[in-house]
């Protein structure tokens, strides 16, 4: 199988592959269709989201911390360990190996970003847990 590289065209595919796989999950595929209203809009958008950090774009436009924090009370630290293990295998499924490294590092600080923004508070530390993927 060709690896996909990191292009628009390779981003797509990847981003569609990927949450074919999260909509699939049992944890992770109840929240995100609860979630999301209209799957091809959110496709595009997240395409352009990924676009914008690896390819410098500037195609998404959105702001992914409020989006996040709507559904505060159904995500935990523990489904961004599950989310970024399954985008880790996603990537490593379909990526060159330099791509899929690459996209993997944004990932865990995109979902460390996300963590502190909605779990930690001050004088709470023992409420943010950083969940890291496991090795495979």
């Amino acid at each position: 199988m060709e690896r996909l590289d990191l292009s628009e065209n390779g981003l797509t595919t990847l981003v569609e592959a990927f949450y074919a796989r999260v909509r699939a999950d049992a944890e992770l595929g109840l929240i995100f269709d609860d979630a999301i209203d209209d799957w091809p809009e959110h496709l595009e958008k997240l395409a352009a989201f990924w676009s914008s950090i690896m390819l410098t774009s500037g195609r998404y436009k959105g702001r992914p911390v409020p989006a996040h924090m709507k559904h505060r009370d159904r995500i935990t630290p523990a489904l961004f360990g599950r989310w970024l293990n399954l985008w880790k295998r996603t990537t490593d499924d379909l990526m060159s190996a330099d791509a899929a490294a690459a996209l993997q590092a944004k990932a865990e600080r995109i979902a460390e970003s996300l963590q502190l923004a909605m779990f930690f508070r001050p004088g709470r530390a023992q409420d943010y847990v950083q969940a890291k993927p496991k090795a495979a």
